[in-house]
């Protein structure tokens, strides 16, 4: 009978601490990534607190630091709140990887992500949250939807290079401003994918939109301001990043589409470097047919080194002299091919322009050309995508 009762009263006992914990989970987390942005916490910190007070809002924050050395933990410590979290990161660092670590760590509901630099408004974390609530995956803080805005002393520079990385994210979302750093979204949606995120550069906001499938997702007005204190992190080496983020999202999201993207795009190239040497063996006094042969030559080795390091990456480990000699051998049937068409479409329906004859022999030259190079020639491409993300994120 005793061992019956405090079995009995064990049960309660444990659902009135689970009870506990859970009204100990904040509804929001707050993950603010950091690196030297001391001069900044004080005034966001402030900011934070005040949104917590005026709207009984119930936030965590979270900064994940860089190992800045700049005082930063010093000012933590100092301030003594239980709603702040500090982490530390010493290794694999950078914005985007600052940003999963908070997310393993975050323990609210509701997740926002937004720059240390008081360049998002924290004001507008409630509309973000609203827009959660009402039913959209995901919600951004947008300066390019009606309502929206920068600050006047933003460069023209900085505008284009915005444009620019917002057109190279059109394959992926319909969003005006993906690359915004200042968004938030469910947890629930952040654990269903939180083993598959790979992000590099600084948009780690563009990886959960794609990884998490958002499609509803609601772009909420906001004045960007420039940054208070502080270095801008925005370099080229982070600028390569997003190109290589891209091409990421692009295998993941399209498999085998992506890699006739690549293909398209490396022909493309090489028909330049084709035509650019031409003209210059040409201009140098070569004879034409040894210019012609030389050019396409050269063309077709750069083409091969492009294809093996980009659109067949996965490929790579495999004897590269085999890989090149197939490489010619697909490119030699496609020209076969382009021949071909070219002259039957010709002569079938003689009322063509000659050169829309050509374009059909073109395409299904390249089609042939990207079926044996994937299937064949860097045929272990072609056995998983996922494989191809695997060796992608190791660069």
């Amino acid at each position: 009978m005793r061992k019956e009762h405090e079995e009995s009263t064990a049960e309660p006992e444990q659902k009135n601490r689970s009870v506990l914990q859970s009204s100990l989970r904040p509804e929001i987390s707050v993950i603010v990534p950091t690196y030297r942005e001391a001069e900044n916490l004080p005034l966001l910190i402030e900011r934070l607190s005040g949104l917590r007070c005026k709207n009984s809002m119930d936030l965590e924050l979270l900064i994940m630091d860089d190992d800045s050395r700049d005082g930063t933990r010093e000012l933590i410590e100092s301030l003594s709140h239980d709603w702040i979290r500090l982490y530390t990161r010493t290794s694999d660092r950078g914005l985007s990887r600052a940003v999963c670590e908070g997310l393993k760590h975050a323990r609210g509901n509701v997740i926002v992500v937004m720059d240390a630099d008081l360049s998002h408004p924290p004001e507008s974390i409630p509309e973000l949250v609203q827009a959660l609530g009402a039913g959209h995956d995901f919600a951004i803080g947008s300066r390019y939807v009606e309502g929206g805005s920068t600050s006047d002393d933003w460069g023209t520079f900085r505008q284009l290079n915005s444009r620019i990385a917002t057109l190279l994210a059109m394959p992926f979302t319909k969003v005006k401003d993906p690359m915004s750093g200042f968004f938030a979204l469910k947890r629930c949606s952040y654990e269903s994918v939180a083993e598959c995120l790979d992000p590099i550069g600084y948009k780690i906001g563009l990886e959960l939109m794609v990884k998490c499938d958002c499609e509803r997702v609601k772009e909420v007005p906001i004045h960007f301001c420039d940054r208070r204190a502080g270095e801008s992190k925005m370099t080229l080496s982070e600028q390569a990043n997003y190109i290589r983020h891209i091409r990421r999202l692009l295998i993941h999201k399209y498999g085998a589409w992506s890699n006739l993207a690549h293909f398209l795009a490396v022909g493309s190239l090489g028909a330049i470097v084709n035509l650019g040497l031409l003209t210059l063996l040409i201009a140098l006094g070569f004879p034409l047919k040894v210019s012609i042969a030389t050019a396409i030559a050269i063309s077709m080795v750069f083409n091969f080194a492009l294809n093996r390091r980009f659109t067949f990456a996965s490929a790579r480990k495999d004897s590269i002299a085999t890989q090149f000699c197939g490489f010619i051998g697909a490119c030699s049937l496609g020209a076969l091919l382009n021949y071909f068409v070219t002259n039957e479409l010709a002569g079938e329906f003689p009322f063509l322009y000659p050169q829309v004859a050509a374009l059909a022999g073109i395409a299904a030259g390249v089609c042939v050309n990207f079926m044996i190079n994937q299937f064949i020639v860097f045929r272990s491409e072609a056995s998983s995508a996922k494989t191809n993300a695997k060796l992608v994120s190791s660069e």
